[in-house]
């Protein structure tokens, strides 16, 4: 899992059939201290985040073991919301 932003939304009207009814994120991966690392990725949204939220998302084959995304062809789905981040005691991120 890694820590990113969402930075903005995908739209494409023409695509694979299983991806059908697939809400898409533009994220921006973050470091610990929340700072962008400039790195973007396109990823499945499985909770309902919006511009701006933090989040964590996963890639690779883990991606496919959400139920909204089982047996669709993703590689990265933001399966969580994120409401703090703390490194060694001190709260980096607070939503």
């Amino acid at each position: 899992m890694q820590l990113a932003k969402v930075v903005g939304t995908v739209v494409a009207t023409r695509k694979e059939a299983t991806l059908q009814g697939l809400k898409m994120l533009l994220l921006r991966v973050v470091d610990e201290e929340g700072k962008e690392s400039g790195a973007t990725v396109v990823a499945a949204d499985a909770v309902g985040a919006g511009p701006g939220e933090v989040v964590l998302f996963a890639a690779g084959s883990s991606a496919r073991q959400t139920v909204l995304t089982d047996k669709r062809p993703v590689d990265a789905v933001v399966m969580a919301i994120v409401d703090s981040v703390a490194v060694d005691g001190t709260t980096k991120y607070k939503k």
